[in-house]
């Protein structure tokens, strides 16, 4: 029985890897990351990035022990890759008092037994002084198994022990899925590829291979401050930051984190423009650098969260978001040889690990368990 995962990002090389490490003949179907992503004509993956923020705290139970799952298996893919992407700063959530998803975050954190401290404004600014908060704001603050996570490097050790346990890691891109009477076979540009069964796992990308599911991709810009490094070690022991306000925008911050241009940055992102992007939008965005006009209001943003941060320059990025109506991922059988596991919902990148993991019991034709079927 030949397995293929198509799309290399978070979700499906942490399913390609769990397939693998279970014995299973797999092949592992993405491109590589474009050199000058303004000349690449073909889909494109999330994960080009350096920094996303991880921690067990979430507002809906199933995010937060999808997060706890893969959280508890970093250290170990660090160990057996020899790389490493999780660095365990903390993560503090923090909003107005009233607001009603923080609420949320507190009931979820104690039903779950998540090791949080609940901290007052005072609190919060006496141990974060580099923060700026309202008199009326209190937070949650997630000290261990929390932080950040580099996303390239995390995708790159899940291939390596794919690769490692026996899978095939194709550097090329699927165009198009037929089944036919034996099985199924991927028209990829690098030729067609057989297979008994596949898992989509290409994000908002998805459509372009299977017509009708009901996902939603929005364009989003997030913003990159460079700071100094004398400025990054004054933000020492700055953890990721959250801020749950009253219109959902969520803003979320992670600290000083060193790039592949060798500066040093801290990203910023929350955009409060809902752009829907049809899938043939979804290249030309990507190529882009964002909406100039959401960096600006991230900037306005960073300015009034850090007011004393030293900035040598800003720049903006484009990526995307993928949504259900359900607000969580689509992970499920499509047809007897066709199954997904995509859509991370603004919270995937944490817990990829464990929706690659579900997405490789599904391809499996086994039972998830209670807590991610509801």
């Amino acid at each position: 029985m030949v397995y293929a995962v198509i799309g290399a990002g978070m979700i499906g090389s942490a399913a390609a890897r769990h397939l693998a490490e279970a014995g299973h003949d797999v092949i592992l179907i993405g491109p590589s990351e474009p050199d000058d992503k303004s000349k690449h004509s073909g889909a494109f993956a999330s994960h080009y990035d350096a920094g996303r923020i991880t921690r067990g705290l979430a507002t809906d139970p199933f995010w937060a022990q999808a997060s706890l799952a893969s959280i508890a298996r970093y250290r170990q893919i660090e160990a057996d890759s020899g790389i490493s992407f999780y660095n365990d700063v903390g993560c503090l959530l923090a909003g107005p008092q009233d607001a009603s998803h923080l609420q949320d975050v507190g009931r979820v954190a104690a039903g779950l037994h998540i090791d949080a401290k609940h901290l007052s404004q005072k609190d919060m600014q006496d141990r974060f002084p580099f923060f700026a908060f309202s008199e009326d704001d209190i937070g949650y603050f997630e000290a261990k198994n929390a932080g950040t996570i580099n996303p390239r490097a995390l995708v790159a050790a899940q291939i390596k022990l794919a690769v490692a346990h026996g899978a095939q890691a194709l550097r090329t891109e699927a165009q198009a899925l037929r089944e036919t009477p034996s099985g199924l076979v991927i028209e990829t540009t690098s030729g067609d590829i057989e297979a008994d069964q596949v898992l989509i796992a290409t994000g908002g990308f998805a459509p372009n291979l299977i017509e009708g599911l009901n996902l939603r991709v929005y364009a989003r810009t997030v913003a990159l401050f460079e700071v100094s490094e004398a400025e990054a070690r004054r933000l020492q022991g700055c953890p990721s930051m959250i801020y749950l306000d009253q219109d959902g925008n969520d803003p979320y911050l992670l600290p000083p984190i060193r790039y592949p241009d060798g500066k040093v940055y801290l990203k910023l992102g929350g955009d409060p423009d809902d752009r829907h992007l049809a899938p043939l939008e979804m290249t030309e965005w990507f190529q882009s650098w964002g909406n100039p006009e959401v960096g600006a209001h991230l900037e306005a943003q960073m300015r009034a969260r850090m007011p004393d941060l030293q900035i040598d320059s800003v720049t903006t990025n484009a990526c995307v978001t993928t949504f259900t109506d359900t607000g969580r991922p689509l992970i499920t059988r499509h047809s007897d040889r066709i199954s997904l596991a995509v859509a991370g919902c603004g919270a995937g990148a944490k817990c990829s690990d464990e929706l690659g993991r579900l997405g490789a019991e599904t391809l499996l034709g086994r039972e998830l368990p209670a807590w991610a079927s509801q």
